[in-house]
Order: C-alpha cells, then structure tokens, then sequence
C-alpha cells in the first residue's frame, strides 16, 4: 500500500509533457523513418506502397497538428501586432495615413505653385534667348555690312558687345529656369508599338521574358484551357 501510494506521489511530480514538443518530436521520428524509405530505392511491392502511403499520410497529420500548434502560440502575438497596427495605422500607414494624405495634398498644392513659377521663368528665359538671338543676328549683319568703313565697324563692333551681354543675360535666365524650384524631372515612356515592343523587350532578356509566357501558360491551363499555342498541354497524375 505504501509503495502504491509513493509511486502515485512521483508520477504527480513529474513535470506535464509540453504538447509543443510532443508534436515536433513526432514530426521528427516521422521524418526520420521517411528517410529509411526516401533512400533512393523504388516501391517494389504492394506492399512496401501501403507502408509508405500510410507513412506519408502520418507525417501529413502529424505537419498539421504541428502547425495548429504554431498558430495558437503566435496568437497573443497576433493579437499584440494587430494592436498596434490599429493604433499607428491610421497616422502613419503608407498612402492611407494622415502623413501620406497630408503630404501629398500639401504636395499638389506645391507642385501647382513650383510649375507657375517654373512656366514663368522659362517664359523669360526663352524671350531673353529669342531677344540674344535677334541681336547676334543684327550684330554679324552690321559686321558684314562694314567691310570699308571704320565707323560702321565701330558700331557694329558695339551691337557685337550688346549681342554677347544679351546671350550671358539668357543663359543666365535659362539657368534661373531650370533650377531651384524644388521640382524634379522624371522620364516615362508610353507603349506605341506591341510588336516592337515585345521584340525588345525579347531581346533584352529572353529568359525572363519566356518566364512571363510561362505563368500565364501554367494560369490558363489551370483554369481548364487545353490548348495553349505555342504549347504543349498534357495530363499527368501526381500524389
């Protein structure tokens, strides 16, 4: 009775088995075992099949069970993250924050204003260069008109002087035009030509290219298509 009663007591001692562990360690065994299987020999036998479907089957549950697991241990995290997802979201969340909105309101006002005044300046600058160009035109005219004739190759000589201060003031303008204005350039391109288009875009890297071809192939098929052209579609039985 007593030896009853103190082995009752030990076993109510021992620490509870953690479910966690439990569960990997039977991924493990289960792991291992495919491994005695996973050898690099064929299935010669009905059943040897039955073994490994059977093995196959328990690893299965067993991955299940495992990931049932992992998804009620990261729960409290979950529910931590989405949290403070809720609470910062609304400020700070990409393009739906109030950061993002404000700023890009605040910028299309910005951008409105820095365009006027860049339309402005280039407004100038191109009739300074327009004024620079008349000018050097009249200047070289009055050079030619001058051959014999000092005074007419001093005047000359001086519209020369203001054709050349009146291209530094357009430059100058040209200049003020094209910085400073907190604006930046970008470059975009618009398709005009598929076939052109698709043969550079071929020859540029036919790899990925076909890659591209090959999703949307994989996605049709998928969808119950069969035929494809250009593709072979065939029918193949996988576990």
């Amino acid at each position: 009775m007593t030896l009853l009663n103190t082995a009752a007591t030990i076993g109510h001692n021992q620490p509870p088995v953690d479910p966690v562990d439990e569960a990997l360690a039977n991924v493990q065994d289960l792991y291992d075992e495919a491994k005695n299987f996973a050898d690099g020999e064929p299935i010669d036998s009905e059943a040897m099949h039955d073994t490994v479907t059977a093995l196959r089957d328990a690893i299965h549950e067993a991955g299940k069970v495992a990931d049932a697991l992992r998804v009620e241990a990261k729960k409290p995290l979950d529910e931590q993250i989405d949290a403070i997802q809720t609470r910062f979201n609304p400020f700070i969340q990409p393009k739906k924050g109030k950061v993002d909105k404000a700023k890009a309101s605040l910028g299309e006002l910005l951008a409105a204003w820095r365009k006027r005044v860049a339309d402005e300046k280039a407004a100038i600058a191109a009739a300074a260069k327009a004024e620079a160009d008349r000018k050097a035109a009249e200047a070289q005219a009055a050079i030619r008109a001058s051959a014999g004739n000092l005074a007419a190759r001093e005047e000359a000589e001086s519209l020369l002087d203001e054709a050349k201060q009146a291209e530094r003031q357009a430059k100058r303008d040209d200049k003020a035009a094209t910085s400073g204005l907190g604006l930046r350039t970008v470059w975009r391109c618009t398709m005009e030509s598929e076939e052109l288009a698709l043969d550079w875009a071929y020859a540029r890297a036919p790899e990925q290219f076909k890659a591209v071809v090959q999703t949307m192939a994989e996605g049709v098929v998928r969808t119950g298509m069969r035929s494809v052209p250009g593709f072979k579609v065939w029918e193949e039985r996988i576990v």
